[in-house]
């Protein structure tokens, strides 16, 4: 069965929940790529053949972001016929994305896709390579928004942080009981803007039983997460749950908890992939989790560098552009574009995804 879920158009056709997340690794290739459109123009406009793009990730061989560069961003460079490439650090630090991008800019990189482990860390070096011609296109966490021409952002945190919520009070049931955050660096501006929110979502009076009681960061390292997940339930005997919203977190503690006396009586969800977490949902150490669709993240981030590349939108709202095969897209404040709705995976819809 084919696991092709994409955006927001195609989650709300895909499920009715409200806060789902899109998800597929699926190769897209075999659909046509439709042409990038500058409504102001008034007319189809090609991106440009040739374009150097670079994905630079919070940190490499992570499965997230094979998915969403690898399948995603690849894909996309290939339609339009650009040049596509991927480079970064092996840890998720603050400052060790910043060699990386003086590279790219003086390799004469046309536009850098970059997922920030730091909001400020890194603005000044994009900055430079800004104003030696490159586009910059932030993805999955943001910088600020001065340092970069345009934001895809996978959902918006008011819907992570609601699914989230959501999720764990389902899976630890109407009692609630205290909950954690297990996080990944504690600068990941993405992180740390869904984690504000969920505290919002807390203290609405429906959530009134659950109880925060830590947030810990795993440095989204996988030996590090699992040992933060364990000294959670070693400090905290009672607890009931455990939000991880990130894809090395939550594999981590699943893996904890699956081989520990707390399986299924202490409930885990998060963000994580479909491959990362069939294990165990299908034994029972995870009811639910949610994730957007990385691969589409990443072909849309190489579709809005292209064009902004090419000259077909300037990042300012209300620019429109056509991304391939997930359609016309506007640029929201602050020249974010939003891919779409978060989708929920279970035991009875997991098999249908590979990525």
């Amino acid at each position: 069965m084919s696991a092709r879920i994409r955006g927001g158009r195609a989650v709300a056709l895909a499920m009715l929940t409200a806060l789902t997340l899109a998800a597929t690794g699926c190769a897209s290739a075999e659909q046509p790529a439709a042409p990038a459109q500058s409504a102001a123009s008034g007319g189809a406009k090609t991106i440009k053949e040739g374009l150097k793009i670079a994905f630079l990730p919070k940190q490499v061989n992570n499965p997230y972001f094979d998915a969403s560069d690898n399948k995603g961003g690849k894909v996309a460079v290939a339609e339009f016929k650009g040049v596509y490439s991927q480079t970064g650090p092996s840890e998720a630090s603050p400052s060790a994305q910043v060699s990386y991008i003086n590279t790219l800019s003086q390799q004469g990189t046309d536009v850098i896709v970059v997922s920030a482990n730091d909001k400020d860390a890194i603005c000044g070096a994009l900055q430079e390579a800004r104003a030696a011609g490159a586009k910059v296109v932030t993805y999955d966490s943001d910088t600020n928004p001065s340092c970069r021409d345009a934001f895809i952002n996978q959902a918006s945190a008011e819907g992570i942080a609601a699914s989230q919520i959501k999720l764990i009070s389902e899976a630890v049931g109407p009692d609630g009981g205290e909950i954690a955050i297990l996080s990944a660096t504690a600068n990941a501006t993405n992180q740390n803007a869904w984690i504000a929110m969920m505290k919002t979502e807390l203290a609405k009076p429906e959530n009134g039983k659950l109880k925060l009681v830590a947030t810990v960061y795993g440095d989204d390292d996988d030996q590090k997460s699992f040992q933060e997940a364990q000294g959670l339930l070693a400090k905290y005997p009672n607890l009931k749950g455990i939000i991880s919203p990130t894809t090395v977190g939550v594999a981590a503690a699943a893996r904890y908890l699956s081989g520990s006396a707390y399986k299924g009586k202490v409930q885990l969800t998060g963000l994580g992939t479909p491959n990362q977490m069939r294990a165990y949902v299908k034994d029972g150490t995870v009811k639910a989790f949610a994730l957007w669709n990385p691969s589409d993240l990443g072909y849309l981030a190489a579709y809005t560098g292209g064009a902004l590349a090419s000259g077909l939108i300037t990042g300012k709202e209300g620019d429109k552009f056509t991304a391939g095969k997930l359609g016309e897209y506007t640029v929201g404040k602050d020249g974010t574009v939003l891919l779409g709705d978060p989708f929920v995976f279970t035991k009875d819809n997991i098999d249908d995804f590979d990525f």
